[in-house]
């Protein structure tokens, strides 16, 4: 049961880190003339804590796609807040891919060499 109740803990935590990340995405993407160096810094320590998360706990990989999917619900309603855009502004789907949201992609504010320091340990 306690183990059961850590796996559940673990799932709520990337989930949260994962809805402040890919808030801060969405803000990033649909109000580039706002971007600040806070917003920047959210992405990448939540970015860095998800990697460490996932390297210490490998059991919540096949939780992955359930959790974007609750994450993104919770992500609309915290862009849409931050930014004053109507949540309709942002696609009924979550535009990013596990992939996307934790690798390299040139037009997001990533560290690849950080990146690898996390991935190769899988």
């Amino acid at each position: 049961m306690e183990i059961e109740s850590l796996g559940k803990q673990q799932r709520v935590e990337l989930r949260n880190r994962w809805s402040i990340l890919i808030a801060h995405l969405l803000k990033w993407e649909y109000q580039p003339e706002k971007r600040s160096r806070s917003w920047l810094n959210t992405i990448r320590i939540q970015r860095i804590d998800t990697l460490e998360l996932l390297a210490e706990n490998p059991s919540l990989k096949p939780y992955l796609q359930e959790v974007l999917q609750k994450a993104y619900i919770k992500a609309i309603v915290l862009a849409s807040g931050e930014t004053n855009l109507p949540m309709k502004t942002f696609p009924q789907d979550c535009p990013y891919t596990q992939e996307d949201i934790l690798s390299v992609r040139e037009a997001l504010p990533y560290s690849a060499s950080l990146l690898s320091r996390f991935t190769r340990h899988r």
